[in-house]
Protein backbone atom coordinates (compact mmCIF):
# COMPACT_ATOMS: atom_id res chain seq x y z
CA UNK A 1 0.00 0.00 0.00
CA UNK A 2 1.65 3.46 -0.82
CA UNK A 3 1.63 5.88 1.42
CA UNK A 4 -0.02 9.54 1.12
CA UNK A 5 1.71 12.58 -0.92
CA UNK A 6 2.15 14.29 2.27
CA UNK A 7 3.85 11.01 4.22
CA UNK A 8 6.31 10.74 0.93
CA UNK A 9 7.12 14.27 1.27
CA UNK A 10 7.85 14.27 5.11
CA UNK A 11 10.21 11.19 4.23
CA UNK A 12 11.75 12.97 1.86
CA UNK A 13 12.75 16.15 4.17
CA UNK A 14 13.74 13.68 7.00
CA UNK A 15 16.51 12.41 4.63
CA UNK A 16 17.39 15.27 3.27
CA UNK A 17 17.74 16.79 6.81
CA UNK A 18 19.46 13.54 7.54
CA UNK A 19 22.01 14.08 4.50
CA UNK A 20 22.67 17.66 5.57
CA UNK A 21 23.52 16.82 8.83
CA UNK A 22 25.83 14.07 7.89
CA UNK A 23 27.71 15.93 5.47
CA UNK A 24 28.06 19.25 8.25
CA UNK A 25 29.24 16.16 10.58
CA UNK A 26 32.28 14.74 8.25
CA UNK A 27 35.22 14.64 9.81
CA UNK A 28 38.12 16.58 8.74
CA UNK A 29 41.42 15.49 7.64
CA UNK A 30 44.85 16.46 8.47
CA UNK A 31 48.09 15.06 7.11
CA UNK A 32 51.40 14.76 8.32
CA UNK A 33 54.63 13.87 6.37
CA UNK A 34 57.65 13.68 8.66
CA UNK A 35 59.54 13.03 5.53
CA UNK A 36 59.12 16.27 4.56
CA UNK A 37 60.90 18.92 6.33
CA UNK A 38 59.54 22.60 6.18
CA UNK A 39 62.68 24.43 8.38
CA UNK A 40 63.74 24.02 11.84
CA UNK A 41 61.55 23.85 15.21
CA UNK A 42 63.01 26.87 16.32
CA UNK A 43 62.17 27.88 20.13
CA UNK A 44 60.67 31.20 19.20
CA UNK A 45 57.98 30.39 21.85
CA UNK A 46 60.32 29.90 24.82
CA UNK A 47 60.53 34.03 25.54
CA UNK A 48 58.57 36.26 27.79
CA UNK A 49 58.23 39.48 29.22
CA UNK A 50 56.32 41.76 31.74
CA UNK A 51 56.43 45.68 32.97
CA UNK A 52 57.39 45.05 36.62
CA UNK A 53 60.76 43.62 37.35
CA UNK A 54 60.29 43.23 41.13
CA UNK A 55 57.95 40.46 40.67
CA UNK A 56 61.28 38.65 39.67
CA UNK A 57 62.34 37.62 42.71
CA UNK A 58 59.01 37.63 44.74
CA UNK A 59 57.47 34.49 46.09
CA UNK A 60 54.94 33.51 42.82
CA UNK A 61 57.32 34.94 41.00
CA UNK A 62 59.84 32.70 41.63
CA UNK A 63 57.91 30.00 41.44
CA UNK A 64 56.68 30.86 37.83
CA UNK A 65 59.84 31.39 36.55
CA UNK A 66 61.10 28.13 37.49
CA UNK A 67 58.67 26.44 35.99
CA UNK A 68 59.15 28.78 32.76
CA UNK A 69 62.68 27.43 32.64
CA UNK A 70 61.12 23.24 33.18
CA UNK A 71 59.06 23.46 29.98
CA UNK A 72 61.85 24.13 27.61
CA UNK A 73 64.72 21.86 26.25
CA UNK A 74 66.64 25.43 25.54
CA UNK A 75 67.11 28.52 27.63
CA UNK A 76 64.00 30.76 28.39
CA UNK A 77 64.96 34.24 27.60
CA UNK A 78 63.48 37.13 29.55
CA UNK A 79 63.07 40.79 28.95
CA UNK A 80 62.17 43.03 32.01
CA UNK A 81 60.77 46.56 31.95
CA UNK A 82 62.43 49.36 33.99
CA UNK A 83 65.62 47.73 34.95
CA UNK A 84 67.45 51.22 35.65
CA UNK A 85 64.28 53.56 37.28
CA UNK A 86 65.03 54.91 40.68
CA UNK A 87 63.61 53.90 43.29
CA UNK A 88 63.25 51.36 46.20
CA UNK A 89 62.38 48.27 44.77
CA UNK A 90 58.37 48.21 45.82
CA UNK A 91 56.44 46.24 43.67
CA UNK A 92 53.37 47.74 41.65
CA UNK A 93 51.35 47.48 38.81
CA UNK A 94 53.20 49.05 35.36
CA UNK A 95 55.68 50.11 37.53
CA UNK A 96 58.71 49.11 38.96
CA UNK A 97 62.59 50.16 40.15
CA UNK A 98 66.71 49.00 41.00
CA UNK A 99 67.40 52.62 42.18
CA UNK A 100 71.32 51.45 40.45
CA UNK A 101 72.22 54.91 39.50
CA UNK A 102 71.55 57.66 41.80
CA UNK A 103 74.01 61.54 42.32
CA UNK A 104 76.01 62.57 45.50
CA UNK A 105 75.82 66.29 46.26
CA UNK A 106 78.55 66.88 44.32
CA UNK A 107 76.66 65.29 40.83
CA UNK A 108 79.09 62.30 40.78
CA UNK A 109 77.68 58.87 39.73
CA UNK A 110 76.45 56.18 42.73
CA UNK A 111 76.01 52.40 41.08
CA UNK A 112 74.35 50.42 42.94
CA UNK A 113 73.68 46.98 41.42
CA UNK A 114 72.02 45.03 43.80
CA UNK A 115 68.71 44.76 42.78
CA UNK A 116 69.69 44.44 39.40
CA UNK A 117 71.82 40.84 41.18
CA UNK A 118 68.69 39.52 42.27
CA UNK A 119 66.92 40.08 39.43
CA UNK A 120 69.35 38.51 36.71
CA UNK A 121 70.29 36.14 39.46
CA UNK A 122 66.72 34.68 39.63
CA UNK A 123 67.33 33.99 35.94
CA UNK A 124 70.87 32.48 36.05
CA UNK A 125 70.18 30.23 38.93
CA UNK A 126 67.36 28.61 36.20
CA UNK A 127 69.74 28.62 32.70
CA UNK A 128 67.38 31.49 32.01
CA UNK A 129 68.63 34.53 29.74
CA UNK A 130 68.05 38.29 30.09
CA UNK A 131 67.06 40.10 26.76
CA UNK A 132 68.04 42.46 29.07
CA UNK A 133 66.69 46.30 28.46
CA UNK A 134 68.22 49.11 28.50
CA UNK A 135 66.19 51.73 30.18
CA UNK A 136 64.61 53.26 31.75
CA UNK A 137 66.11 57.17 32.86
CA UNK A 138 67.21 57.46 36.12
CA UNK A 139 65.80 60.42 37.83
CA UNK A 140 68.87 62.10 38.53
CA UNK A 141 69.54 61.83 34.64
CA UNK A 142 66.37 62.60 33.88
CA UNK A 143 66.21 66.02 31.59
CA UNK A 144 62.52 66.17 33.26
CA UNK A 145 62.31 64.34 36.53
CA UNK A 146 59.29 65.35 38.24
CA UNK A 147 56.45 63.77 38.85
CA UNK A 148 58.89 60.61 38.61
CA UNK A 149 57.16 58.12 40.59
CA UNK A 150 53.39 57.14 39.15
CA UNK A 151 50.90 55.07 40.83
CA UNK A 152 48.69 54.05 38.30
CA UNK A 153 46.31 51.02 38.65
CA UNK A 154 43.17 49.44 36.19
CA UNK A 155 40.68 51.92 35.14
CA UNK A 156 43.03 54.94 35.19
CA UNK A 157 43.82 57.05 32.41
CA UNK A 158 47.00 54.76 31.10
CA UNK A 159 49.27 57.75 30.25
CA UNK A 160 49.51 58.26 33.31
CA UNK A 161 52.20 56.41 33.23
CA UNK A 162 54.66 58.26 31.27
CA UNK A 163 56.63 60.36 33.97
CA UNK A 164 59.86 61.53 34.40
CA UNK A 165 61.46 58.13 33.72
CA UNK A 166 60.58 58.30 29.55
CA UNK A 167 62.58 61.77 29.16
CA UNK A 168 66.08 61.94 27.65
CA UNK A 169 68.86 61.94 29.66
CA UNK A 170 70.30 65.69 30.57
CA UNK A 171 73.85 64.38 30.12
CA UNK A 172 74.11 61.66 27.38
CA UNK A 173 77.94 60.80 28.57
CA UNK A 174 77.09 60.10 32.34
CA UNK A 175 74.13 58.03 30.29
CA UNK A 176 76.77 56.21 28.25
CA UNK A 177 78.74 55.55 31.22
CA UNK A 178 75.91 54.06 33.64
CA UNK A 179 75.13 51.60 30.68
CA UNK A 180 79.31 50.74 29.65
CA UNK A 181 79.54 50.41 33.86
CA UNK A 182 76.10 47.82 33.88
CA UNK A 183 77.87 45.75 31.52
CA UNK A 184 80.88 45.68 32.71
CA UNK A 185 79.62 44.61 36.04
CA UNK A 186 77.26 41.62 34.53
CA UNK A 187 80.64 40.39 32.80
CA UNK A 188 82.28 40.89 36.20
CA UNK A 189 79.66 38.54 38.25
CA UNK A 190 78.50 36.29 35.31
CA UNK A 191 81.19 35.76 33.33
CA UNK A 192 82.19 36.81 29.79
CA UNK A 193 81.34 33.44 27.87
CA UNK A 194 77.63 33.85 29.83
CA UNK A 195 76.87 37.78 29.19
CA UNK A 196 77.95 36.66 25.04
CA UNK A 197 74.75 34.43 25.18
CA UNK A 198 72.62 37.47 26.28
CA UNK A 199 70.78 39.98 23.87
CA UNK A 200 70.74 43.46 24.83
CA UNK A 201 68.39 46.16 23.62
CA UNK A 202 67.65 49.89 24.19
CA UNK A 203 64.24 50.99 25.70
CA UNK A 204 60.82 50.26 24.60
CA UNK A 205 58.23 51.34 22.13
CA UNK A 206 60.48 54.86 21.51
CA UNK A 207 57.52 55.70 18.74
CA UNK A 208 54.72 56.55 21.29
CA UNK A 209 54.89 57.97 24.64
CA UNK A 210 57.57 55.52 26.27
CA UNK A 211 60.10 58.03 24.49
CA UNK A 212 59.14 62.00 25.64
CA UNK A 213 61.79 63.28 23.41
CA UNK A 214 62.72 63.18 19.23
CA UNK A 215 63.19 60.45 17.23
CA UNK A 216 66.72 62.24 17.02
CA UNK A 217 67.56 61.70 20.22
CA UNK A 218 66.17 58.55 20.83
CA UNK A 219 68.56 57.28 17.85
CA UNK A 220 71.11 59.31 19.81
CA UNK A 221 70.25 57.66 23.13
CA UNK A 222 71.12 53.86 21.10
CA UNK A 223 74.20 55.82 19.64
CA UNK A 224 75.46 56.22 23.36
CA UNK A 225 73.88 52.62 24.57
CA UNK A 226 75.26 50.91 21.99
CA UNK A 227 78.65 51.94 22.56
CA UNK A 228 78.78 51.51 25.60
CA UNK A 229 77.83 48.14 25.61
CA UNK A 230 80.73 47.22 23.13
CA UNK A 231 83.03 49.10 24.96
CA UNK A 232 82.62 47.02 28.08
CA UNK A 233 81.76 43.63 25.96
CA UNK A 234 82.89 43.56 22.49
CA UNK A 235 81.37 40.46 21.38
CA UNK A 236 78.09 41.83 23.15
CA UNK A 237 74.95 40.97 20.88
CA UNK A 238 72.55 44.40 20.72
CA UNK A 239 69.93 46.14 18.92
CA UNK A 240 66.53 47.49 18.33
CA UNK A 241 64.30 49.21 18.17
CA UNK A 242 61.40 47.61 20.19
CA UNK A 243 58.27 50.13 17.93
CA UNK A 244 55.64 49.21 18.45
CA UNK A 245 53.26 47.32 15.76
CA UNK A 246 52.23 49.92 13.30
CA UNK A 247 55.98 51.95 13.64
CA UNK A 248 57.21 50.06 10.10
CA UNK A 249 58.48 53.44 8.79
CA UNK A 250 59.93 54.12 12.42
CA UNK A 251 61.86 51.12 12.54
CA UNK A 252 62.98 51.69 9.01
CA UNK A 253 64.31 54.98 9.78
CA UNK A 254 66.12 53.46 12.91
CA UNK A 255 67.82 50.91 10.23
CA UNK A 256 68.98 53.51 7.81
CA UNK A 257 70.49 55.54 10.91
CA UNK A 258 72.36 52.44 12.12
CA UNK A 259 73.61 51.70 8.30
CA UNK A 260 74.52 55.33 7.23
CA UNK A 261 74.53 58.01 10.03
CA UNK A 262 77.30 59.80 11.96
CA UNK A 263 77.11 58.34 15.78
CA UNK A 264 76.26 60.52 18.13
CA UNK A 265 78.93 58.80 20.58
CA UNK A 266 81.75 58.27 18.04
CA UNK A 267 81.86 60.37 14.99
CA UNK A 268 81.79 57.33 13.05
CA UNK A 269 79.73 56.42 10.37
CA UNK A 270 76.68 53.71 11.62
CA UNK A 271 76.24 52.24 14.58
CA UNK A 272 75.69 48.26 16.01
CA UNK A 273 73.32 46.47 15.04
CA UNK A 274 73.48 43.02 15.91
CA UNK A 275 69.38 42.27 16.59
CA UNK A 276 66.30 43.80 14.94
CA UNK A 277 62.76 43.96 17.57
CA UNK A 278 59.37 45.06 17.14
CA UNK A 279 55.95 44.72 18.48
CA UNK A 280 53.44 42.81 17.61
CA UNK A 281 50.10 42.66 18.95
CA UNK A 282 45.90 42.02 18.23
CA UNK A 283 42.83 44.30 18.92
CA UNK A 284 39.86 42.12 20.83
CA UNK A 285 36.44 43.94 20.77
CA UNK A 286 33.31 43.72 22.40
CA UNK A 287 30.76 42.46 20.05
CA UNK A 288 27.20 41.69 20.15
CA UNK A 289 28.03 41.15 24.05
CA UNK A 290 30.81 38.75 23.58
CA UNK A 291 34.34 39.25 22.96
CA UNK A 292 36.01 38.80 19.33
CA UNK A 293 39.58 38.52 18.92
CA UNK A 294 41.55 39.78 15.49
CA UNK A 295 44.66 37.51 15.05
CA UNK A 296 44.79 39.20 11.79
CA UNK A 297 45.91 42.48 13.05
CA UNK A 298 48.87 41.03 15.27
CA UNK A 299 50.05 39.07 12.12
CA UNK A 300 49.89 42.17 10.01
CA UNK A 301 51.90 43.52 12.26
CA UNK A 302 54.89 40.78 11.92
CA UNK A 303 54.26 41.40 7.99
CA UNK A 304 54.65 44.79 8.05
CA UNK A 305 57.78 44.91 9.63
CA UNK A 306 58.85 41.60 8.00
CA UNK A 307 59.07 43.86 4.75
CA UNK A 308 61.03 46.59 6.18
CA UNK A 309 63.43 43.75 7.43
CA UNK A 310 63.20 42.41 3.57
CA UNK A 311 63.84 45.08 2.43
CA UNK A 312 67.59 45.40 3.41
CA UNK A 313 69.37 42.27 1.96
CA UNK A 314 72.58 42.90 4.84
CA UNK A 315 70.44 42.12 7.22
CA UNK A 316 69.45 38.29 5.90
CA UNK A 317 71.16 36.74 8.88
CA UNK A 318 69.98 38.85 11.30
CA UNK A 319 68.13 37.48 14.57
CA UNK A 320 65.17 38.74 14.72
CA UNK A 321 63.00 39.00 18.08
CA UNK A 322 59.96 40.25 18.69
CA UNK A 323 59.48 42.00 21.87
CA UNK A 324 55.98 41.67 22.45
CA UNK A 325 53.36 39.30 20.50
CA UNK A 326 50.52 39.35 22.31
CA UNK A 327 46.62 39.13 21.35
CA UNK A 328 46.77 42.75 22.51
CA UNK A 329 48.56 45.70 24.53
CA UNK A 330 48.20 46.63 28.37
CA UNK A 331 48.65 43.22 30.09
CA UNK A 332 47.86 45.22 33.45
CA UNK A 333 44.57 45.64 32.12
CA UNK A 334 41.84 43.50 33.60
CA UNK A 335 39.10 42.55 32.50
CA UNK A 336 36.82 44.44 34.77
CA UNK A 337 38.13 47.69 33.35
CA UNK A 338 38.19 46.34 30.00
CA UNK A 339 35.82 43.70 29.27
CA UNK A 340 37.57 43.19 25.83
CA UNK A 341 40.01 41.14 28.01
CA UNK A 342 37.69 38.64 29.19
CA UNK A 343 39.00 35.85 26.86
CA UNK A 344 42.50 35.99 29.04
CA UNK A 345 41.53 33.22 31.85
CA UNK A 346 40.05 30.27 29.63
CA UNK A 347 40.96 28.60 26.77
CA UNK A 348 40.51 31.23 24.25
CA UNK A 349 43.72 32.34 25.10
CA UNK A 350 45.51 28.75 24.34
CA UNK A 351 43.68 28.45 20.77
CA UNK A 352 44.69 31.77 19.98
CA UNK A 353 48.28 30.96 21.25
CA UNK A 354 48.46 27.79 19.02
CA UNK A 355 46.99 29.58 16.20
CA UNK A 356 49.34 32.47 16.37
CA UNK A 357 52.10 31.23 16.51
CA UNK A 358 51.85 28.29 13.58
CA UNK A 359 51.41 31.44 11.51
CA UNK A 360 54.15 33.17 12.90
CA UNK A 361 56.76 30.38 11.82
CA UNK A 362 55.16 30.38 7.69
CA UNK A 363 55.20 34.14 7.67
CA UNK A 364 58.99 34.54 8.45
CA UNK A 365 59.39 30.94 6.25
CA UNK A 366 57.92 33.03 3.15
CA UNK A 367 59.51 36.74 4.12
CA UNK A 368 63.08 34.38 4.84
CA UNK A 369 63.45 36.36 8.00
CA UNK A 370 65.56 34.76 10.68
CA UNK A 371 62.46 35.16 13.58
CA UNK A 372 64.74 33.55 17.09
CA UNK A 373 62.13 35.04 19.21
CA UNK A 374 58.99 36.18 19.52
CA UNK A 375 57.80 37.39 22.90
CA UNK A 376 54.75 36.87 25.06
CA UNK A 377 54.44 40.01 27.00
CA UNK A 378 52.55 37.68 30.53
CA UNK A 379 54.01 36.58 33.26
CA UNK A 380 52.18 37.27 36.97
CA UNK A 381 50.62 39.79 39.19
CA UNK A 382 51.77 39.41 42.92
CA UNK A 383 48.96 39.63 45.36
CA UNK A 384 46.03 40.30 43.17
CA UNK A 385 42.60 39.22 42.77
CA UNK A 386 41.97 35.57 41.73
CA UNK A 387 41.69 34.98 38.16
CA UNK A 388 41.41 38.90 38.01
CA UNK A 389 41.46 38.85 33.76
CA UNK A 390 45.10 40.06 33.51
CA UNK A 391 47.18 38.64 30.60
CA UNK A 392 48.91 35.97 32.97
CA UNK A 393 50.42 32.86 33.08
CA UNK A 394 49.41 31.96 36.43
CA UNK A 395 47.27 33.51 38.92
CA UNK A 396 48.58 33.40 42.35
CA UNK A 397 51.10 30.69 41.64
CA UNK A 398 48.11 28.70 40.23
CA UNK A 399 48.98 28.29 36.24
CA UNK A 400 46.24 29.34 33.63
CA UNK A 401 45.25 27.32 30.80
CA UNK A 402 47.86 29.47 28.17
CA UNK A 403 50.82 28.20 30.13
CA UNK A 404 50.00 24.49 29.12
CA UNK A 405 50.42 25.50 25.12
CA UNK A 406 53.76 26.77 26.33
CA UNK A 407 54.57 22.95 27.97
CA UNK A 408 53.16 21.50 24.43
CA UNK A 409 55.57 23.63 22.13
CA UNK A 410 58.03 22.62 24.28
CA UNK A 411 57.70 18.80 23.86
CA UNK A 412 58.45 20.12 19.87
CA UNK A 413 62.28 19.81 19.44
CA UNK A 414 63.69 18.99 16.16
CA UNK A 415 62.64 19.81 11.92
CA UNK A 416 58.89 21.02 11.33
CA UNK A 417 57.36 18.95 8.68
CA UNK A 418 54.70 19.40 6.06
CA UNK A 419 51.06 19.29 8.17
CA UNK A 420 48.10 20.07 6.21
CA UNK A 421 44.75 20.31 7.30
CA UNK A 422 41.34 20.34 5.18
CA UNK A 423 39.82 22.83 7.99
CA UNK A 424 43.07 25.60 8.29
CA UNK A 425 43.01 28.84 7.04
CA UNK A 426 45.10 29.61 4.61
CA UNK A 427 47.64 32.24 5.44
CA UNK A 428 46.81 35.00 3.40
CA UNK A 429 42.59 34.88 4.58
CA UNK A 430 43.85 35.40 8.00
CA UNK A 431 46.05 38.68 7.14
CA UNK A 432 43.04 39.54 5.21
CA UNK A 433 40.17 38.75 7.16
CA UNK A 434 41.03 37.09 10.45
CA UNK A 435 39.16 33.91 11.43
CA UNK A 436 35.80 34.85 11.25
CA UNK A 437 33.90 32.07 9.43
CA UNK A 438 34.33 28.68 10.34
CA UNK A 439 36.46 27.53 12.62
CA UNK A 440 40.37 27.09 11.95
CA UNK A 441 41.61 23.35 13.25
CA UNK A 442 44.84 23.68 11.83
CA UNK A 443 48.04 22.01 12.93
CA UNK A 444 51.77 22.14 13.56
CA UNK A 445 53.98 19.35 13.41
CA UNK A 446 57.66 18.50 14.47
CA UNK A 447 59.82 15.46 14.41
CA UNK A 448 63.22 14.40 16.11
CA UNK A 449 65.55 11.41 16.08
CA UNK A 450 63.24 9.38 18.38
CA UNK A 451 59.49 11.60 18.92
CA UNK A 452 57.36 13.85 17.01
CA UNK A 453 55.01 15.96 18.22
CA UNK A 454 51.68 17.45 16.41
CA UNK A 455 50.02 20.42 17.86
CA UNK A 456 46.37 20.36 16.94
CA UNK A 457 43.90 23.48 17.64
CA UNK A 458 40.25 24.41 16.82
CA UNK A 459 39.96 28.45 17.47
CA UNK A 460 38.09 30.70 16.15
CA UNK A 461 37.71 34.80 16.79
CA UNK A 462 34.25 35.05 18.60
CA UNK A 463 34.65 33.81 22.24
CA UNK A 464 32.04 31.25 21.99
CA UNK A 465 32.50 27.27 22.90
CA UNK A 466 31.44 24.80 20.82
CA UNK A 467 31.03 21.25 20.53
CA UNK A 468 33.68 18.50 19.25
CA UNK A 469 34.59 18.58 15.70
CA UNK A 470 35.67 15.22 14.44
CA UNK A 471 39.49 15.01 12.76
CA UNK A 472 41.36 12.53 11.63
CA UNK A 473 45.20 12.41 11.69
CA UNK A 474 47.17 10.88 9.25
CA UNK A 475 50.60 10.19 9.95
CA UNK A 476 52.83 9.21 7.11
CA UNK A 477 56.34 8.24 6.75
CA UNK A 478 57.04 7.83 10.42
CA UNK A 479 60.59 5.90 11.01
CA UNK A 480 60.02 3.05 12.94
CA UNK A 481 56.83 0.51 13.25
CA UNK A 482 55.66 0.75 16.70
CA UNK A 483 55.17 4.18 18.48
CA UNK A 484 53.86 5.06 21.46
CA UNK A 485 51.04 8.14 21.19
CA UNK A 486 50.43 10.18 24.18
CA UNK A 487 47.23 12.75 23.78
CA UNK A 488 47.88 16.35 25.63
CA UNK A 489 45.13 18.38 25.77
CA UNK A 490 43.97 22.00 27.13
CA UNK A 491 40.04 22.22 27.26
CA UNK A 492 37.21 22.94 29.48
CA UNK A 493 37.58 19.49 31.19
CA UNK A 494 41.55 19.12 31.31
CA UNK A 495 44.59 21.26 32.26
CA UNK A 496 42.45 24.03 32.69
CA UNK A 497 42.33 25.69 36.44
CA UNK A 498 39.75 28.53 36.04
CA UNK A 499 37.17 25.92 35.08
CA UNK A 500 37.86 24.05 38.22
CA UNK A 501 38.03 27.92 39.96
CA UNK A 502 34.40 28.47 38.96
CA UNK A 503 33.09 25.43 39.84
CA UNK A 504 34.38 25.99 43.15
CA UNK A 505 32.21 29.27 43.49
CA UNK A 506 35.13 31.54 42.46
CA UNK A 507 36.62 31.87 45.78
CA UNK A 508 38.48 34.91 46.13
CA UNK A 509 40.26 33.20 49.42
CA UNK A 510 40.42 29.44 48.51
CA UNK A 511 41.65 27.01 51.22
CA UNK A 512 44.65 25.14 51.44
CA UNK A 513 43.21 22.18 49.94
CA UNK A 514 41.42 24.31 46.80
CA UNK A 515 44.74 25.55 46.09
CA UNK A 516 46.07 22.18 45.64
CA UNK A 517 43.09 20.98 43.83
CA UNK A 518 43.65 24.43 41.39
CA UNK A 519 47.39 23.86 40.96
CA UNK A 520 46.97 20.24 39.82
CA UNK A 521 44.34 21.78 37.31
CA UNK A 522 46.79 23.99 36.33
CA UNK A 523 49.29 21.11 35.09
CA UNK A 524 48.99 19.71 31.32
CA UNK A 525 47.08 16.91 31.11
CA UNK A 526 46.79 13.58 29.21
CA UNK A 527 43.55 12.57 27.21
CA UNK A 528 43.40 8.56 27.96
CA UNK A 529 45.54 6.05 28.43
CA UNK A 530 49.27 6.13 26.15
CA UNK A 531 48.80 3.62 23.15
CA UNK A 532 50.98 1.27 21.97
CA UNK A 533 50.63 1.80 18.04
CA UNK A 534 51.28 -0.51 15.23
CA UNK A 535 52.35 1.91 12.03
CA UNK A 536 51.22 0.31 8.46
CA UNK A 537 52.32 1.13 5.11
CA UNK A 538 49.77 4.03 4.36
CA UNK A 539 50.78 5.55 7.63
CA UNK A 540 49.18 5.88 11.15
CA UNK A 541 45.70 7.29 11.58
CA UNK A 542 44.30 8.99 14.64
CA UNK A 543 40.91 10.02 14.49
CA UNK A 544 40.26 12.85 17.71
CA UNK A 545 37.42 15.22 19.01
CA UNK A 546 38.66 18.57 19.25
CA UNK A 547 35.88 20.88 20.86
CA UNK A 548 35.64 24.55 19.82
CA UNK A 549 39.06 26.58 21.68
CA UNK A 550 40.68 23.91 22.16
CA UNK A 551 44.37 22.28 22.17
CA UNK A 552 45.54 18.86 21.25
CA UNK A 553 49.17 17.65 20.95
CA UNK A 554 50.13 14.25 20.29
CA UNK A 555 53.49 13.11 21.34
CA UNK A 556 55.22 10.08 19.43
CA UNK A 557 58.03 8.24 20.56
CA UNK A 558 59.91 5.21 19.12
Amino acid sequence: MMGSPINSCKILFLLLLSGLASFAQEPGTITVDFAKETGQMKPIWAWFGYDEPNYTYMKDGKKLLSELAALSPVPVYVRTHSMLVSGDGTAALKWGSTNAYTEDAAGNPVYNWSITDSIFDTYIKRGMKPLAQIGFMPEALSSHPVPYRHHWKPGDNYNDIYTGWAYPPKDYKKWGELVYQWVKHCVERYGRKEVESWYWEVWNEPDISYWKGTQKEFFKLYDYSADAVKRALPTARIGGADVTGGAAKYLNSFIKHCLTDTNAATGKIGAPLDIITFHAKGSPQVKDGRVRMDVRRQLRNYEGHFKVIRSYPELKSLPVIVGESDPEGCAACGMETNPENAYRNGTMFSSYTAASFAREYELADQYGINLTGAVSWAFEFENQPWFYGFRDLATNGVDKPVLNVFRMFGKMTGKRVAAVSDRMYPLQQVLDSSIREQTDIGALASKDTESAAVMIWNYHDEDVQGAAEKMNVLLKNLPAKNVKVRHYRIDNEHSNSYETWKKMDSPQNPTVQQIKRLEQSGQLQELGAVQNLKVKNEGLNISIQIPRQAVSLLQISW
